[in-house]
């Protein structure tokens, strides 16, 4: 069983930055990927960010790249999303995600089998 806890999300004005922070809690396995995935209103869920723990890949939708950086922290099983200049389509409710077994597809929500409660993030333009 692993617990993802958020925090982090909230108000920000266009170009600003912010930072998700998604800490697992491990009990008898190992993450073997994290990622970030976002939902607007009326739309699907779709991955921002995501990260193989094993290997130290990272992969990104296009529409971040260059402004949200996803890193991780070892020793503390968290994993961040630096988010910078945001946009006002960047709003949308964040939700970590994590599995314990191999993902062949980090872009498949349905590929995780653990998510955290979800973190609101709001940009004002």
């Amino acid at each position: 069983q692993v617990q993802l806890v958020e925090s982090g999300g909230g108000l920000v004005q266009a170009g600003g930055s912010l930072r998700l922070s998604c800490a697992a809690s491990v009990r008898t396995f190992r993450v073997t990927v994290m990622g970030w995935f976002r939902q607007a209103p009326g739309a699907e869920r779709e991955l921002v960010a995501a990260f193989r723990w094993s290997r130290g890949n990272s992969y990104y939708a296009d529409s971040v790249k260059g402004r949200f950086t996803i890193s991780r922290d070892n020793a503390k099983n968290t994993v961040y999303l630096q988010m910078n200049s945001l946009k006002p389509e960047d709003a949308a409710v964040y939700y970590c995600a994590a599995d314990t077994n191999f993902v062949a597809n980090v872009y498949r929500p349905d590929e995780y089998d653990y998510w955290g409660q979800g973190a609101q993030v709001t940009v004002s333009s």
